[in-house]
């Protein structure tokens, strides 16, 4: 494939670079650099900025309200970002319930919820994991029985980030546990977080900020009307989403930006020593899961789901560790200082970025699992 950007593509870059330089607040931008975690204003904000130009749904057709970009402009987009120290779109919005709506919504799903997601009007968590099942996500068991024209829910759901500042959640639930194959018995439901019945408790995580929660699901009633595409058809929804999460999970331009951290530590003196040396691997490895991102970006374009993503999740989530453990040497007992402030979330960047990052291997799929998909479906074996 050819590798070069066009005129045309060198000019949508300048022009997404003035915009980002024009529009993001110098306080936002302070609190991305520094690794600091940003306040739900500071995320809305920038959300709705975006969205006003109408790039804030960079994957999204423009049928359904998005650019319309190619694969190449949303690279170009997204590399753009991180290299100016700017937040992404809210990535439970825009990378994981927007496609699915956009692919298999009804009509009145459309219409409640895209341009309100878009926008950051509504605040999407995302109700998968449980305390059973995490990894093998078929063994979840919370459930759903039909009830007239509702749902009853029960069940418990972990490790949900930022559900605290959700508003709905999109989850997984069994509504037949008798289905022959475990995938065979999940629905897929979007569950607004203020009924009765949902109590949402945080998890305080090692570098003392709070993204993660237990959600807890005691008869909550669930409009049918609320349920993605098919009953017991969830399973087909989950990989068209995980997909789309496993591409995101790769964030090629954050590791670069890490990179950058670790040679600004270094300075000239250290630039030819050893940690020089182990970053300039580690920029290489990206250079070549770079290729691999586009050619999946392009057959998500053309509506295929790309079984490759899941080279991208193990092998991206491995270089962003890399580069967090890397920064952890070079900046020595500076990097386990911390600070807090605001809501008590905002940790120096390289411990932060270092705890937070032992999980990049579980979430999303564990690598183990990445691996089996990897075999059956890219090398078929």
């Amino acid at each position: 494939m050819d590798l070069s950007f066009s005129p045309q593509d060198m000019a949508f870059r300048d022009e997404v670079r003035a915009f980002i330089a024009r529009e993001l607040s110098p306080e936002t931008r302070r609190r991305v650099e520094e690794g600091r975690a940003l306040t739900k204003a500071d995320v809305v904000d920038w959300q709705r900025t975006l969205n006003a130009r109408g790039w804030a749904t960079p994957s999204w057709p423009a049928s359904a309200g998005g650019p319309g970009w190619s694969a190449v402009q949303r690279y170009i987009f997204m590399d753009a970002l991180y290299a100016a120290s700017a937040p992404e779109p809210l990535s439970f919005n825009v990378s994981m319930i927007g496609p699915v709506l956009i692919e298999y919504g009804s009509p009145d799903q459309k219409d409640r919820f895209l341009k309100a997601t878009a926008n950051l009007d509504i605040w999407w968590a995302q109700g998968f994991s449980e305390p059973g099942a995490g990894s093998d996500l078929a063994a979840l068991t919370t459930t759903a029985v039909r009830d007239g024209d509702h749902y009853v829910v029960n069940g418990q759901k972990l490790w949900q980030g930022m559900a605290h500042r959700a508003d709905w959640m999109f989850t997984l639930v069994r509504t037949d546990p008798a289905a022959p194959k475990k995938q065979g018995g999940i629905s897929f439901l979007l569950i607004d977080l203020t009924s009765p019945g949902i109590t949402i408790r945080p998890i305080i995580t090692i570098d003392g900020r709070h993204e993660v929660n237990e959600v807890f699901l005691d008869d909550v009633r669930v409009p049918v009307t609320d349920r993605i595409g098919e009953e017991n058809q969830g399973w087909t929804y989950a990989k068209y989403l995980l997909s789309n999460e496993r591409t995101g999970i790769a964030r090629i331009g954050m590791t670069r930006r890490v990179l950058a951290r670790v040679r600004d530590a270094l300075g000239a003196s250290g630039a030819d020593g050893r940690y020089g040396r182990e970053a300039d691997a580690i920029e290489a490895d990206l250079k070549a899961l770079e290729i691999t991102q586009l050619r999946v970006l392009a057959a998500q374009a053309a509506g295929q789901t790309d079984p490759r993503s899941s080279i991208l999740k193990i092998k991206g989530t491995e270089l962003r560790q890399a580069a967090s453990e890397l920064l952890m040497r070079v900046v020595g007992p500076a990097g386990l200082e911390f600070v807090y402030e605001g809501e008590g979330e905002a940790p120096f960047e390289a411990a932060s970025n270092y705890f937070t990052l032992r999980a990049a291997s579980i979430y999303g799929g564990a690598s183990e699992v990445q691996k089996n998909i990897i075999a059956s479906s890219v090398l078929g074996l």
